[in-house]
């Protein structure tokens, strides 16, 4: 009889049969929502109307402000106020050793008001001796997240990115919460491909199953469920190719 690990590698070797995400123009720096031509025409405009994402890079974050900045600044407040998390800092700004010029951060804005992001990683990235969180966790060189994290050895595949730090503002009220998530995952999602990757990697909460639904977007579980600083997550795996027209 196979065992769990062996039934779970071979799904993911052959990619788990998930629906990939709904049709998406692939993000420009800004794109502002437009009801009339996406998924989110059946919202409530008053809901999306001003709400933009932008996908940062290094080499495109100086024409955005103080947007980056403000991206950090919001990330501090949710994992190291909010959180409790012990994280690096400074004026006000959290980051760590995987925000470099390998990354993209995928901000989701309205009238300069941070309302989500999140950071895109190639699994193929290395900085010194770190590549991408769920690897350096494998590899035990993370002491907050444990080594059986996944049920395979973690890829190192250009066409798989990492999804990490995704978070909502807390100022997004409890009517806004699934629309700005839903928003978040879809440039997420577009970024990814336009970055040429075809799958993205990440912990999500444990509960995906139930919360991605609600977004109309699909994942597979590719972890053990755990307890980790009080909340229940998960590594997961959610296809972001667009499907072939037959």
């Amino acid at each position: 009889m196979q065992s769990q690990l062996q039934r779970n590698h071979e799904t993911y070797e052959a990619f788990p049969d998930i629906l990939p995400q709904a049709s998406i123009s692939p993000p420009v720096a800004v794109r502002k929502v437009e009801h009339q031509e996406n998924q989110f025409s059946r919202l409530a405009p008053e809901m999306t109307g001003e709400v933009q994402g932008t996908t940062l890079s290094f080499g495109n974050m100086h024409r955005y402000g103080t947007l980056c900045a403000n991206y950090l600044k919001a990330r501090r407040k949710v994992f190291i106020d909010d959180k409790g998390w012990d994280l690096p800092q400074t004026e006000g700004m959290e980051f760590d050793q995987y925000d470099t010029p390998q990354s993209r951060w995928v901000v989701i804005h309205e009238y300069g008001r941070v309302l989500a992001g999140m950071r895109l990683l190639p699994t193929t990235a290395r900085c010194g001796q770190y590549t991408y969180m769920l690897k350096d966790a494998q590899e035990g060189l993370l002491d907050n997240i444990p080594r059986d994290i996944l049920f395979f050895d973690a890829p190192v595949r250009p066409d798989i990115w990492e999804a990490t730090r995704l978070f909502l503002a807390p100022s997004v009220g409890a009517k806004r919460r699934l629309i700005i998530q839903t928003i978040l995952l879809e440039h997420m999602a577009a970024a990814a491909r336009e970055m040429g990757a075809s799958a993205v990697i990440g912990i999500v909460p444990a509960v995906f199953h139930r919360w991605m639904k609600r977004i109309r977007m699909s994942a597979t579980p590719v972890g053990p469920a755990m307890t980790i600083d009080g909340d229940k997550i998960q590594a997961a795996l959610m296809i972001v190719a667009k499907r072939e027209e037959r």
